[in-house]
């Protein structure tokens, strides 16, 4: 199939999905009103909980769920085809993702702005909350450790990109000031702060920025300490001064971002080079885990993500404005993710083959480009190769709208790099949110936000540093992320199933089965997972993955004896 026809494919099923599937799960499946009360009036405190525009409220969403997940997962799910990454891509994110982020969302509004930990203990005891707590503390844990050095990779390969990506702060926060205590308009600001913002990109070009050693450091390891105290910085912030704003911002890069490529990809079909170099299944690549159950594992956001629950949970539903705009922050914001999904397949599958530079220097074009990249699950499975592929390719179809490459590969590398950030702030936030309901009754001190911030990011220091100065440790941990990742969406999706069993009928089918779904592929891919991890002689790893299937199972087992013994009646 010829990329340009697989794009407007897929564009226009989400278009139509979200206003047919949409709407049908928002208002026959959750009966969402605009006159329900919300968290962001009933607790409204100018910091956490603020009523807010939903195109602001939907920028800092997607901005915060999308991070470098949509890219990295679909990069290496390539391996397998170009048919399973999208067909997964597109129905997962539709039916079983967008289901997910919106039930979520609307669950959490509904019970006072609270975490889906609490909400678990809620619905089914408090050791499940717990429980819950704990998948949820491990995947937050390692995500905020990871980021620092992810970053720093993408420095690493675009120096370029160093600069716009920190001024884009101070413009951030420039824009809230404006906005918030000026009371400027939102959306005449936030396009003027976008546009100094990519002015800063020509800058990036003439003064690129290599860290170098940090006081004894690895690059690695000095980006991450910067970021990590920038973190905690941001997540004591209200959230009109820095997160709002910036998140706003990059929902704007986004569509600048995906503008490009989408022009790029309807400018490069003129071209013969432009077209499907991956293969269209290729179900046995050298190296690889099996294709089932692994791609719903590989592919998270982009189809289905825990992490989006733990948002969705954790900052937006303090922020939404009222039960009408939920549909348009949870739902479609998947669905913009499934999109960008998209055009990374896209960029992988096709872009790729305009122009690729292996590791000898030699330029390759068409299929072998493709294959020299995707050799092996060991040669294409690491961070570098994920990232380059995508900006590569991203740079090869933005290339031929006439801008040239070098300005293209900056803007793709502080498009994945903005996102990161948002991701490590949000996800900072968010830790100390879990912190601060866990804990903050029986130990007081967890309630103070400048604690729980700074045992949030010491913490995730801890395990970043845990393998050595150059701040990587988080990588004897991440074969798990993945898995944990989708433990939580299945488990949230059994939560969410609970409460519309509560409510009678069979409404809880439409989470229920997705649930289902999530449970089955996880826990298989975790057993797989298990006997791999033995064979390796992986103590650590052997060890926490036995804990996560045993904390999964239970919560399940309890899920499912509540829905028996339930007693219908309105949650």
């Amino acid at each position: 199939m010829h990329p340009l026809l697989l794009m407007l494919i897929v564009f226009v099923g989400y278009i139509l999905m979200y206003r047919i599937y949409g709407r049908f799960i928002s208002k026959k499946i959750f009966d969402i009103s605009k006159r329900a009360l919300v968290p962001s009036h009933e607790k409204n405190d100018g910091f956490d909980y603020v009523p807010t525009k939903k195109e602001i409220i939907f920028g800092h969403h997607f901005a915060s769920i999308a991070g470098t997940g949509p890219i990295v997962g679909p990069a290496i799910a390539i391996i397998w085809g170009w048919v399973p990454a999208i067909l997964w891509v597109f129905f997962g994110s539709i039916f079983i993702g967008a289901v997910h982020d919106f039930g979520v969302l609307i669950t959490s509004m509904r019970n006072h702005g609270d975490s889906i930990a609490s909400i678990t203990g809620r619905y089914i005891n408090r050791r499940t909350k717990v429980f819950f707590f704990i998948i949820g503390f491990l995947e937050l844990w390692m995500f905020i450790a990871i980021l620092g050095m992810v970053m720093a990779i993408i420095f690493s390969l675009y120096p370029g990109s160093v600069l716009p990506v920190w001024l884009e702060i101070p413009i951030a926060v420039l824009l809230g000031f404006m906005v918030y205590n000026n009371g400027k308009n939102y959306l005449s600001w936030s396009i003027l702060a976008i546009i100094v913002m990519y002015l800063t990109v020509i800058l990036g070009k003439f003064i690129p920025i290599g860290l170098g050693d940090f006081f004894g450091l690895p690059h690695t390891g000095g980006w991450t300490i910067i970021l990590l105290i920038y973190a905690f910085i941001a997540s004591v912030l209200p959230v009109t001064t820095l997160l709002q704003p910036r998140d706003f911002i990059n929902s704007h890069q986004l569509l600048v971002a995906m503008g490009l490529m989408i022009v790029g990809v309807v400018v490069s079909s003129f071209s013969a080079d432009f077209q499907m170099v991956a293969p269209a299944y290729n179900p046995d690549p050298s190296g690889a885990p099996s294709l089932w159950p692994f791609i719903f594992i590989i592919i998270a956001c982009g189809a289905v993500s825990g992490f989006h629950a733990i948002v969705s949970s954790g900052t937006s539903s303090k922020q939404v404005d009222n039960e009408r705009d939920s549909l348009f922050v949870g739902y479609g914001s998947m669905l913009m993710e499934g999109a960008l999904a998209t055009l990374v397949i896209l960029a992988v599958a096709a872009g790729i083959g305009m122009g690729y530079t292996d590791s000898n220097g030699e330029v390759l074009s068409g299929i072998p480009a493709w294959t020299s990249h995707y050799a092996s699950w060991g040669q294409a499975k690491g961070l570098v190769p994920k990232i380059s592929a995508f900006v590569d390719g991203s740079a090869n179809m933005i290339a031929s709208t006439g801008l040239p490459k070098e300005y293209g590969l900056i803007i793709m590398g502080v498009f994945v790099a903005s996102f990161a950030g948002t991701s490590l702030d949000t996800s900072t936030r968010l830790q100390r949110y879990f912190l601060h309901e866990l804990f903050g009754k029986s130990i007081p001190v967890f309630r103070d936000k400048y604690f729980a911030s700074a045992f949030v990011v010491v913490s995730a220091a801890i395990l970043a540093f845990a393998s050595g100065a150059d701040g990587k440790g988080a990588l004897l941990l991440w074969p798990l992320f993945v898995e944990i990742n989708q433990v939580l969406a299945g488990l949230a999706l059994l939560i969410v199933s609970i409460y519309l069993y509560g409510r009678g009928g069979r409404k809880w089918l439409f989470t229920g089965i997705p649930a289902i779904f999530m449970g089955i592929v996880t826990l298989w891919a975790a057993i797989l997972n298990h006997f791999e991890f033995k064979n390796q002689q992986n103590v650590l790893l052997t060890v926490v993955n036995v804990i996560i299937i045993i904390l999964a199972i239970w919560i399940i087992a309890e899920g499912v004896m509540k829905m028996i013994r339930f007693v219908r009646k309105p949650l």
